[in-house]
């Protein structure tokens, strides 16, 4: 479904689990480039459903972040966790379409009748039409189709999967009460009227799950440009829980330089001895998407 606007809307959207590493000023580095370079929009979204993985203070310290680096957004920081009434009214419309249904196994269940597959275990469809109530603690999954969702990602080439057969139904609403990361994104996406997304190759297996969304609430479908993403030197990826140092204000510049130089934005010599200001406008006048490596990962040592 086409969305009705003309102009380039982009977004980054980090959660609050730590400070920006170097691997998340990838992503932030591609999609504004990106999106200004098209003289769109570029906005920041707090992804912080994941509620119990939130720290404090994180989510200030992200945008401080951001400021000292240079960048600016457009319109409101929005946080998913105020945003838990629009998630249940869209989940209630999948509901009335008799696309989800109350799921009460556990993972241990899984580990033991669940065949493996592309994206992990398949989900056997065991409480599909068990019509348990509601006072049930229970996960919500979506129903799936036996049908490829594929696109073709700006960097990446052709993708897609089958969902029925590569994962079977997923959840939506996880057995704890709060929504699962999927239903959100997809949902927030279509309130900000995103038209293009920019991440990182480690959500490229959730975009099918998002587009089969997308498409089960009438909602348009943005493009998509997937980065390689950053990999320390036993292959893990840069994050929190590998130790990924958080990026250094002192040195915005420098940083800014490293994370266009892997994106392939080869910049000229002496760049990073320049200004915040110098830099981006280089940035703006040199930026090509069609530079970035179209692999999965690239070694990087801190």
């Amino acid at each position: 479904m086409p969305l009705d606007i003309q102009n380039y809307r982009g977004r980054f959207a980090p959660s609050p689990t730590g400070p920006l590493h170097f691997g998340s000023l990838i992503a932030a580095v591609a999609s504004y480039c990106q999106a200004r370079s098209q003289k769109g929009t570029w906005l920041v979204r707090m992804e912080d459903v994941d509620e119990l993985r939130n720290v404090a203070g994180a989510a200030d310290t992200i945008l401080r972040t951001l400021e000292a680096f240079g960048f600016e957004w457009d319109e409101s920081v929005i946080y998913q966790t105020q945003r838990k009434d629009t998630y249940e009214y869209y989940l209630q419309q999948l509901f009335e379409n008799n696309l989800i249904y109350r799921c009460t196994c556990s993972r241990r269940d899984l580990r033991e009748h669940a065949t493996s597959g592309n994206l992990g275990l398949i989900y056997p469809g065991t409480c599909d039409n068990k019509h348990y109530s509601a006072k049930i603690e229970a996960a919500l999954r979506i129903r799936t189709q036996d049908r490829t969702i594929q696109f073709n990602d700006q960097i990446m080439g052709d993708y897609g999967h089958n969902l029925k057969q590569d994962l079977g139904d997923f959840i939506v609403k996880r057995r704890d009460g709060l929504f699962a990361y999927q239903l959100a994104v997809v949902i927030d996406d279509e309130f900000q009227q995103i038209t293009d997304i920019v991440r990182g190759v480690d959500l490229l297996d959730s975009t099918p799950r998002q587009i089969y969304l997308q498409q089960s609430l009438n909602f348009h479908t943005p493009g998509y440009a997937h980065l390689p993403i950053a990999v320390n030197t036993l292959g893990d990826k840069l994050s929190k829980q590998t130790g990924a140092h958080g990026i250094n204000k002192r040195h915005a510049v420098s940083e800014l330089v490293k994370a266009m130089n892997f994106l392939g934005q080869t910049t000229e010599p002496g760049l990073e001895n320049a200004s915040l200001n110098t830099f981006w406008q280089w940035s703006m006048e040199n930026w090509q998407l069609a530079r970035i490596p179209d692999t999965e990962k690239i070694t990087y040592i801190e």
